[in-house]
């Protein structure tokens, strides 16, 4: 595109970088550059509930690139550079220090900010949230054994974190409204089987709501009230695992169309012609949800870079998502309540197994834990569109891979 010369992100995660990867692989030779309202270069984020939770990463493990691809890419890494306003009609960006910065396109790459507790008390600063590279140094450095931690919210963020202040040797309580966190993403028999890890583990699994935090008077932790005849926990420190917010305040006020997200169609283009959205802060339009899964954030970059460049968009195939905790791994394609029945694959009982999803006699998902072969084919099949036998997906002597040759 000879007249998209200057191209903006805005925001340094996932998202952002493969914008910027992206970009470069299809050939783009003008101006590049990435702001980063955090110091240092760009990392990962799964592992912050998981190794640099634990203390086994450092920061330059998680490292999305190394800094000689910016220098080699020509990406220009504006670090602890907070972007004030974007302004689609005037071609450009305007930073907090009031610099104006021209660019043709600019891509939102602006995620997403952690839920705070919407309760009494839920501002309390014993109550920390997982976001950043900080927030997880933060948090582990108060994880000490005996500690009495409270996790509220059991998803994949809130899982993970009472997994690892388990490990760490806190005492830990899980809350969560939902009986089954994830059944209708993973299924009944997969999401029960992880959810009971924690038990297993030493966990204290609370199903219910929390309906205010009350801190106790000379420093000696919070009680949360729980809803109902529920009663109360007390903790030394509380998580919120509740989700995150998508950070839409920048497209907002540039007047962009934003409904639980930035709304955005082909090619992750926004309202405005020239602005584009990527990762968690985007919503596609008709879609009732936001991704916000690694791998989704990445092919959102990718189909960034085709739509700014004109370029026929790759296919998206299934969806993908995994979770580490208690020393085993979740994985999942697709969503099982897309699908009409389900097949079993191995002996839940024996703590791997796989659940494949059909529908109108082929696989639309498939959820398991530690089985990582079964989800490779499974993904494969979905994405063909291959008819399937039941029979033969439950049969542990069947090979997976001999029903991708039809």
């Amino acid at each position: 595109m000879n007249s998209c010369r200057r191209i903006a992100v805005v925001g340094a995660g996932l998202a952002a970088v493969s914008v910027c990867d992206a970009l470069r692989a299809l050939g783009y030779d003008g101006e590049l550059a990435l702001y980063s309202a955090e110091p240092g270069l760009p990392y990962d984020r799964p592992p912050l509930s998981k190794d640099v939770l634990l203390g086994r990463a450092r920061r330059e493990d998680v490292l999305l690139r190394p800094e000689h691809w910016y220098t080699e890419q020509r990406v220009a890494l504006r670090e602890r550079t907070v972007v004030r306003a974007v302004r689609p009609h005037e071609g450009g960006l305007e930073l907090a220090d009031g610099t104006a910065v021209d660019a043709d396109r600019v891509v939102l790459a602006t995620g997403g900010t952690p839920r705070a507790l919407p309760v009494p008390g839920g501002d309390d600063p014993a109550v920390h949230v997982l976001r950043t590279w900080e927030d997880s140094v933060r948090l582990r450095e108060r994880l000490l054994p005996g500690t009495r931690v409270a996790v509220v919210g059991a998803g994949l963020i809130g899982a993970e974190t009472a997994a690892v202040a388990v490990a760490r040797g806190c005492r830990v309580t899980l809350v969560d409204p939902v009986a089954i966190p994830l059944a209708g993403v993973v299924g009944d028999a997969v999401a029960g089987a992880l959810h009971g890890r924690h038990t297993a583990e030493g966990i204290d699994v609370i199903t219910g709501g929390v309906s205010r935090l009350e801190h106790r008077p000379g420093g000696s932790g919070v009680v949360l009230r729980l809803a109902g005849p529920g009663g109360s926990v007390s903790a030394d420190l509380v998580v919120a695992g509740i989700g995150v917010r998508p950070a839409t305040g920048l497209a907002e006020a540039a007047g962009l169309h934003v409904d639980d997200g930035v709304v955005v169609g082909t090619g992750q283009r926004t309202s405005h012609p020239n602005v584009f959205a990527v990762g968690d802060v985007a919503r596609h339009n008709g879609h009732r949800v936001r991704h916000e899964h690694w791998e989704a954030a990445q092919r959102s970059g990718e189909a960034a870079a085709h739509g700014i460049l004109g370029r026929p968009l790759p296919e998206p195939g299934v969806s993908w998502f995994w979770s580490d905790r208690h020393g085993c791994r979740l994985e999942a394609v697709g969503t099982m309540a897309d699908a009409e029945r389900t097949v079993v694959r191995g002996k839940p009982d024996s703590g791997a197994f796989t659940v494949f999803g059909l529908r109108d006699g082929r696989l639309v998902a498939a959820a398991a834990i530690d089985r990582g072969r079964d989800i490779k084919s499974a993904r494969r099949i979905v994405d063909r569109g291959i008819p399937v036998d039941a029979a033969r997906l439950a049969d542990e002597s069947t090979d997976l891979r001999a029903l991708l040759k039809r």
